[in-house]
């Protein structure tokens, strides 16, 4: 009579017993967050100056800070690779400009965001906020002539969620700042700003 390996009893085993591997479970969504929690989260980066046109002369950089609360309004919605949540809150963003001189401005800004479901701990996702932000640029540089401006911001990031309820963040926005057309100049400043924070959510 053959005798069976042991690594072939093991096999059949664990698939007797309904055993899945976790590779066999790749490609099934995170979904620990749900709809009414919570998302507190911190993030700090440095902006590095974009100029899109000849009219954009100052190469302002330095680094900006962005305490957030967000809410989760829905549970996952959609279906396959696009399958998410959606984020309401608002962001605090410092940034302290150390091109041409050392300068300040701080804003507040509306955001909503979309985590996408992801597999395992990894989920991706995209932003986008805006709101009124004052500075001291002005008399500094030449794109702007007033105090107070507004700034739009757009990006993508993802998150790691290195327990069910704590997440570290990498991400990218391209951000603007101008005065909405309420005083002249306005060529507006641009700006890359790479990031990485974290979020904890309850």
């Amino acid at each position: 009579m053959t005798r069976l390996r042991p690594g072939i009893i093991v096999l059949l085993l664990l698939l007797t017993a309904g055993f899945h591997p976790s590779f066999a479970r790749s490609e099934e969504p995170v979904s620990g967050l749900r709809f009414g929690m919570q998302e507190v989260g911190f993030s700090a980066g440095y902006l590095i100056s974009v100029r899109l046109t000849s009219d954009h002369s100052t190469k302002q950089q330095g680094p900006a800070l962005m305490p957030s609360w967000s809410m989760i309004l829905t549970d996952p919605i959609g279906k396959s690779w696009y399958q998410g949540q959606i984020l309401l809150g608002a962001e605090i963003v410092y940034v302290q400009f150390q091109e041409p001189v050392l300068t300040h401005g701080i804003g507040f800004t509306p955001k909503i965001k979309y985590l996408f479901s992801g597999y395992h701990s990894l989920r991706p996702y995209v932003e986008f906020a805006g709101g009124p932000f004052y500075t001291d640029l002005v008399g500094y540089v030449p794109e702007e002539s007033a105090r107070l401006n507004f700034i739009l911001t757009a990006g993508v990031g993802l998150s790691w969620f290195v327990t069910p309820r704590m997440a570290l963040n990498a991400g990218y926005r391209f951000h603007h700042i101008s005065n909405a057309g309420t005083r002249y100049p306005n060529v507006g400043l641009n700006a890359s700003l790479p990031y990485i924070g974290f979020a904890f959510y309850f």
